[in-house]
């Protein structure tokens, strides 16, 4: 089924709406949808290299332009919608006690969240809500959103078949990882924080 599913992932990545399919999954991810675009962006960069500073360019603007929708949502959505995403994540009875926390160290959350498995929607809402400083908000998050796009496009330009190879022999065990650290950002949001 992985198999499957990775060969179609892999078509859909060179079909010609790839790039508006990635964007709009990188924009809807920053505020709501709970799939990170790098499922999407990963095997695009794979199937063209030649476009691997395209597909992080698209992918870190459209992600940044959805952390300000979802930033939105926690300003002045918060008691219609905000609150229903972050119940989702099991996040909504933190609020109060994080929010004095998140104004001192914003920046330095909202940056380390943008460029880990962290659900970066939690922050983007939270960023609103707690009416983190706007200018802070979009810094941190180009910086760490284009941090970890550019990176992730970088190696897979660099090593190239190589990994493409790599990833092939051993995509049981890859995908097995990548839904591990999805869960474990999801954990992280429900216990830790």
């Amino acid at each position: 089924m992985i198999r499957r599913l990775y060969d179609w992932t892999m078509r859909l990545a060179g079909h010609r709406h790839a790039m508006w399919a990635m964007g709009a999954v990188s924009f809807i991810e920053s505020s709501f949808f709970p799939v990170p675009p790098d499922a999407l962006m990963m095997p695009m960069v794979l199937a063209r290299r030649d476009r691997a500073w395209a597909i992080a360019t698209v992918c870190t603007l459209a992600s940044v332009v959805g952390g300000l929708f979802g930033y939105m949502i926690g300003y002045f959505l918060w008691d219609t919608i905000g609150q229903q995403v972050m119940g989702f994540y099991g996040y909504t009875d933190k609020m109060e006690q994080f929010a004095a926390l998140y104004n001192e160290w914003g920046f330095w959350i909202v940056a380390g969240a943008g460029f880990t498995p962290f659900p970066y929607k939690v922050i983007t809402i939270a960023s609103g809500v707690t009416h983190l400083d706007l200018a802070v908000f979009m810094i941190a998050s180009v910086v760490s959103r284009g941090a970890r796009f550019f990176l992730v496009a970088g190696l897979l330009w660099y090593f190239g078949p190589p990994i493409r190879t790599f990833i092939e022999k051993n995509l049981g065990i890859l995908a097995t990882a990548f839904f591990a650290l999805l869960v474990g950002g999801f954990a992280a949001v429900r216990y830790v924080f």
